[in-house]
């Protein structure tokens, strides 16, 4: 036993301190472009699972895998040596009215890629959910619960991120409700609920994933908004 122990926590010794070999699912969406970059700059490796016709929008450096997020049998075989699976996949421009696509693609797609980050021995697996519970987008929220569900049976080493809304270039509308949550931060009956579903810029996204790349779980970790932001 004592053998065992001593060759698992080597083996998580030798994890903890090398650059990782990432394989993102989701990597041309909003988050994906801008934390690839990143990515490169702090010496990890990125693969990116990508459509034929979606090629140009990688980063330069990025090496694409050609496939289909719905489908694991078009890219597990592609997924090694990759350690880290970071999951950015979901319908776009998420609204009420899109319940049909929350189950037919991010709920297909995360069930794909946590069966494939299993047959593929991936050591940590990262995954972008949303802030719940919340007063509205309730079939979006239900969705991605059912995907933490599927993290929690899975047996992976994952981190699940909790944002509400991303604040940054082509998303800065919601910039006019900063004073709101500010002002609803200082009740005590509102302030749990307005940092919970606080907003988040880019730039914290960018970093809480870096940071979490490099400081994987061990079992199953959480981030919720007020940690996303805790950033300088």
């Amino acid at each position: 036993m004592i053998n065992t122990l001593t060759k698992k926590h080597e083996t998580l010794k030798i994890f903890n301190n090398h650059s990782r070999k990432i394989f993102i699912a989701g990597g041309t969406g909003y988050i994906g472009r801008a934390l690839i970059p990143e990515l490169q700059k702090s010496h990890h490796s990125v693969q990116c699972l990508v459509r034929e016709k979606s090629i140009s929008k990688l980063p330069y450096g990025c090496e694409p895998v050609l496939g289909n997020a719905l489908n694991k049998n078009s890219y597990k075989e592609k997924i090694y040596p990759s350690d880290t699976f970071i999951h950015l996949v979901g319908a776009s421009h998420p609204n009420p009215f899109k319940s049909d696509q929350f189950r037919k693609i991010d709920l297909v797609a995360l069930q794909q890629s946590v069966e494939a980050s299993v047959e593929s021995d991936i050591k940590h697996f990262i995954y972008l959910s949303v802030a719940h519970p919340a007063p509205v987008m309730k079939q979006y929220i239900k969705v991605r619960e059912e995907c933490e569900e599927n993290l929690l049976q899975s047996g992976l080493n994952v981190t699940i991120l909790r944002p509400w809304y991303v604040i940054g270039p082509g998303h800065r509308w919601p910039y006019m409700f900063i004073p709101f949550y500010k002002l609803m931060e200082l009740f005590p009956s509102k302030s749990e609920s307005a940092k919970r579903l606080g907003l988040v810029s880019l730039k914290d996204m960018t970093q809480t994933l870096i940071d979490i790349v490099e400081n994987p779980a061990e079992g199953i970790k959480i981030i919720e908004v007020p940690n996303i932001r805790s950033h300088p």
